[in-house]
């Protein structure tokens, strides 16, 4: 029986670290440029690894830039601004990664990025890549379903979906924004024996954080929210109707809401609202052991046996 997502070198064969520190990236990508997100990425990385941190994480969509105007145009009314988007769009495959690379292997650091993928159909992918220590690819995890007018820009996560990784003998995953509203989903993670579940988000509202709160207790585990920090002023004024969608300083595209939440739903740090940063915290391991021991909401735990997650192998 195998588990989506799950691969041999996924499965824990270590013990959890003593110390595992992790630092989630409130940045401002340059919209729309992939290159000059990535030197904003490699910077932050740096200066995260100095600091101690084991993993970093960043935004959904970093590079190029989360698609805001889907939700302020007429729908496919964007045709220069989906153009620039699918162009500066990652191909994990190719090169587009290398900077990336370099910064976690230069640092030794993990890092997960959250990129629109481009696949070689053309059809983009909101996804989250996982970057190893030495600089390899480590996995990949694609939104199973985008929100709303996303649609009009990302297709539906397939393959590579609901992916863990082990990062030093801690298990990782990730769901995007409202990816943490399927039920399913999120119980597909505590199945795996997610001990930190990444949440990239685009959501500002006041319900994010205690929405990540109540996740952190439902599978006792950590839960790491992190948002980008964009205005109107960051928007590049060559593309169509600029001017007109987007203000400057004062129209502010997203403040922020980054924060690493305990299991039980303490928040351990943040939440970051209204400017540029970083939210690090160095998480305490036990903490899993000891809320599990209350309230432990897998199904093998709690029926015996799975709810479907699993495939059976012949």
């Amino acid at each position: 029986m195998r588990c989506i997502g799950e691969t041999s070198s996924n499965s824990l064969g270590t013990l959890r670290p003593e110390h595992f520190t992790v630092t989630a990236v409130q940045a401002t990508p340059v919209f729309l440029d992939r290159a000059g997100t990535l030197e904003v990425a490699q910077r932050a990385i740096m200066d995260a690894a100095g600091a101690g941190a084991d993993l970093v994480v960043f935004p959904e969509s970093f590079v190029p830039g989360y698609p805001d105007w889907v939700w302020r145009r007429p729908p496919m009314s964007d045709g220069d601004w989906y153009r620039r988007f699918h162009d500066q769009a990652v191909e994990i495959s190719g090169s587009d990664l290398d900077p990336l690379r370099a910064a976690a292997s230069d640092a030794c650091v993990w890092v997960a990025m959250g990129i629109t993928e481009r696949l070689p159909s053309g059809t983009l992918n909101n996804s989250v890549v996982y970057v190893d220590r030495t600089g390899a690819i480590a996995g990949v995890h694609r939104k199973l379903v985008p929100t709303g007018a996303e649609r009009l820009v990302w297709g539906n996560g397939y393959d590579r979906v609901l992916t863990t990784v082990n990062m030093d003998g801690v298990c990782v995953g990730a769901l995007i924004c409202w990816e943490n509203y399927m039920p399913l989903a999120r119980v597909a993670m505590y199945e795996q024996g997610v001990d930190v579940l990444l949440a990239p988000t685009w959501d500002n509202s006041d319900e994010w954080v205690p929405t990540l709160r109540h996740i952190a207790k439902e599978g006792q585990l950590f839960v790491v929210g992190v948002t980008a920090f964009l205005r109107g002023s960051d928007v590049p004024r060559d593309l169509s109707d600029a001017g007109e969608l987007y203000g400057g300083d004062e129209d502010v595209m997203s403040r922020g809401n980054t924060a690493i939440v305990a299991p039980g739903g303490e928040v351990l740090a943040g939440p970051l609202v209204g400017e540029a940063g970083v939210v690090s915290c160095t998480l305490d391991f036990d903490r899993i052991a000891a809320g599990r021991r209350m309230f432990d909401g897998s199904t093998r735990r709690t029926l015996g046996g799975g709810l479907g997650f699993c495939e059976w192998e012949r």
